[in-house]
């Protein structure tokens, strides 16, 4: 039961992972222009080290009314002393994954906010599926275990991807980028989670190219919508367009094992 209790709330956990959304949406805001580069796909030994010149450029593709923008001069940092091409490459790969994270999490807390639950028991007891009023409460409503394998299935998704890439996303690798399942350790392979279908195979550079500027825009407005409900949740008229559509929230959404794991071993 517990791998379909994993399926089934997959959106409402990634509301989990906000908190590390909310670093890098600040990084959004503040850094419009880091947006993936034009490669010939997403295999292959191209290095990509993108220098700012190259964000100037690409923010203009982004976004031709705003342009390059970096009030923070973001991308003129050296984190962890790395050189600035280092530093690029873990922003936009760090946007990159929040603005999916944010997608899935903004169709999965609607999903769970109109009551939308499998037809079937949760649990091996017939326990259903909870319904709840407002959507982070589903995450507070299952069970221990299933939130516990979760995090282990999105650990082990980060580790796979920091793993696994043919190049660091740090070093020349392509921001973004998710290394195939190897049949070796997974039977079958899985699917591919970039692109799952091959739907991109006909697809020529340019296409590509347009499709990943496409996928920044659509992550960064995901960031903005789910961050839009996560506030309207806890201070109510904080988003106008939202009040009364989105229910109040008394939980902790930077604490999410604050309602089951935590007092159980004594913590608050």
């Amino acid at each position: 039961f517990v791998f379909r209790v994993c399926l089934t709330n997959i959106f409402v956990v990634l509301l989990v992972k906000m908190k590390s959304v909310a670093a890098v949406l600040a990084l959004a805001a503040s850094a419009t222009a880091f947006a993936p580069a034009a490669t010939s796909g997403r295999s292959g030994s191209v290095a990509v080290q993108e220098t700012k010149a190259d964000l100037e450029t690409l923010g203009k593709k982004l976004n031709p009314v705003v342009g390059f923008y970096d009030p923070l001069d973001l991308a003129g940092q050296n984190f962890w002393n790395s050189p600035e091409e280092a530093t690029i490459g873990f922003l936009r790969e760090s946007e990159i994954k929040h603005g999916r994270i944010a997608m899935f999490a903004f169709v999965g807390y609607i999903v769970h906010a109109n009551g939308i639950t499998w037809p079937w028991p949760m649990e091996m007891d017939g326990t259903p599926f909870p319904k709840v009023d407002s959507a982070p409460e589903a995450w507070d409503a299952i069970p221990d275990v299933a939130k516990l394998q979760i995090f282990s299935f999105v650990g082990f998704l980060e580790y796979w991807r920091e793993a696994n890439a043919e190049k660091h996303y740090m070093v020349g690798g392509k921001p973004g980028e998710f290394p195939a399942f190897n049949a070796k350790y997974i039977p079958g392979s899985a699917l591919n989670l970039y692109d799952p279908f091959g739907f991109s195979n006909s697809k020529t550079d340019e296409q590509k190219a347009n499709g990943l500027i496409k996928e920044i825009n659509n992550g960064r407005l995901a960031m903005l919508g789910i961050f839009g409900f996560l506030s309207e949740a806890k201070i109510e008229g904080s988003v106008p367009a939202l009040k009364g559509i989105i229910p109040a929230y008394d939980g902790e959404f930077m604490a999410p094992l604050a309602k089951s794991i935590l007092p159980t071993i004594g913590l608050p």
